[in-house]
């Protein structure tokens, strides 16, 4: 019986030391993942307070609200998608601008676009989503 135990023992401290000084490899392709300071994420904007934010201009002038963000598969882009025109969702036109673009206004509760007016938005191409 003693000799079991010890041979159980020997056996269970060889697997051990094996494991150990085994590296292991991902399979596939090499992934690489950087270390983010959460902390300065955290004081960035949510998606789901820009949405539905409204959008001036230099004079303080409502000129459109966010609808929709979009990132581009092949630039990594960011894209504002904004309604224009219309009253309470009807008539209104979706354009979209680079979001590099966009200002955060001077209260936080929404973005300014500087140069532009009413006219200027509604005269840019209507965006349209793909299918």
């Amino acid at each position: 019986m003693k000799m079991i135990m010890n041979t159980a023992m020997g056996v269970m401290m060889t697997v051990a030391a094996m494991s150990a000084s085994v590296p292991a490899f991902a399979q596939g392709t090499q992934q690489v993942v950087s270390a983010i300071d959460v902390k300065a994420v955290a004081l960035g904007y949510r998606a789901s307070k820009i949405l539905g934010s409204h959008i001036t201009n230099d004079k303080g002038e409502t000129i459109g609200k966010i609808d929709d963000l979009i990132v581009s598969r092949d630039q990594r882009a960011l894209f504002a998608i904004v309604s224009v025109g219309g009253y309470l969702g009807i008539g209104d036109k979706l354009i979209a601008v680079r979001y590099e673009d966009l200002r955060a206004s001077k209260d936080d509760k929404g973005f300014a676009l500087p140069g532009a007016t009413k006219d200027s938005l509604k005269s840019l191409p209507e965006f349209i989503y793909a299918k």
